[in-house]
């Protein structure tokens, strides 16, 4: 059985959200941004539930949308019936699922059974497809011995350098944290959502305990700032910043040990890093020192099944898949020209 959740179930829909995006609150949030949302709760012949949170994003100069459904289960047949008549509904062109589930026989054969009865077919990401979780129920002494040797000096060098970590969730705090992140995108390169998409994340999050804004200070200067989430006994990180000043004093080794402590201290058994690359990345890649870094801490790479698309409109899904392919060639085109 296929329900829309109601306020009086937040709790309960909390409960078994399987990752802060899928989260009432991440929700609420992506309200404000100007984002409509769905809830579904789905009842099981077994009682058991699972809850599916889908974001319609409208298609810039068109009244057509795009569903959007992060980290939730492997949805089934009820749940993609029910979902794809909320699509009609919204004109939307499809709804992109990236389940929070990891490859396996199990998932690999639910998959099946979707495809066959439904226009499910494999999408192009927006999550990436792997993550670095790390078991925080071990003590102490077991997590720093499964760590790289050069991590576990590094965070000992911060601490004996006098950084300290600190959670700072005031109006202050968010303020560093966002100097921070404007510095971090324009070092390296990458996009990053505007400040007044961050502003109201933080205040939701927060606001309902979820969300922890912490810094690391050295010397009176904020060095390095991260948000993390705490759900269902699951740390995440999914946002952090770091100046470029006092690189030496390892601020951000400090700052994942603490992290990690912090969430055992929340009775945390699992430390979700939020992204990586895969098995074999290249050395070469931009992203491969951040890789690297979370691999210090001796955490498993973790691959998840990947972005399937329910289509709704087949004519204009076509469409929409061979603008994508236009609008990247003209983006790449373009950065050569730069160069």
């Amino acid at each position: 059985m296929i329900e829309t959740v109601k306020e009086s179930q937040k709790k309960e829909y909390n409960n078994l959200a399987k990752h802060p995006l899928q989260s009432w609150e991440w929700g609420e949030f992506r309200k404000q941004t100007g984002v409509m949302v769905s809830r579904f709760i789905q009842t099981k012949k077994n009682n058991s539930k699972e809850v599916f949170q889908v974001t319609w994003h409208t298609v810039p100069k068109t009244g057509l949308k795009i569903g959007y459904c992060p980290k939730s289960s492997v949805p089934d047949n009820e749940v993609l019936a029910a979902v794809l008549k909320e699509g009609k509904i919204r004109k939307a062109i499809f709804v992109k699922f990236e389940p929070n589930e990891k490859v396996s026989v199990e998932n690999n054969k639910r998959l099946e059974n979707v495809s066959k009865k439904f226009n499910w077919v494999k999408g192009k990401p927006l999550f990436t497809k792997y993550s670095f979780q790390l078991d925080i129920s071990k003590n102490e002494e077991e997590l720093l011995a499964n760590m790289h040797q050069k991590t576990r000096y590094n965070l000992r060098l911060a601490e004996k350098k006098g950084v300290k970590i600190v959670e700072d969730n005031s109006f202050e705090g968010f303020e560093e944290y966002w100097k921070l992140m404007e510095e971090t995108t324009k070092r390296q390169g990458f996009y990053a959502h505007t400040k007044g998409y961050h502003k109201k994340m933080w205040k939701e999050m927060t606001k309902s305990g979820m969300g922890h804004l912490f810094k690391a200070v050295y010397e009176g200067k904020t060095l390095t700032t991260w948000m993390i989430f705490l759900l269902n006994n699951i740390v995440y990180y999914p946002y952090g910043a770091s100046s470029n000043e006092n690189r030496e004093v390892m601020a951000n080794n400090l700052m994942m040990w603490e992290v990690i402590n912090f969430g055992k201290r929340q009775k945390c058994v699992l430390f979700d890093m939020w992204g990586s690359m895969g098995p074999e990345p290249d050395q070469k890649d931009p992203w491969y020192g951040f890789h690297k870094f979370k691999q210090g801490y001796g955490a498993e790479l973790v691959e998840f099944i990947g972005s399937y698309d329910l289509v709704v409109s087949p004519r204009m899904y076509m469409a929409y898949q061979l603008v994508d392919i236009v609008r990247w060639f003209v983006l790449k085109l373009s950065a050569k020209v730069r160069s």
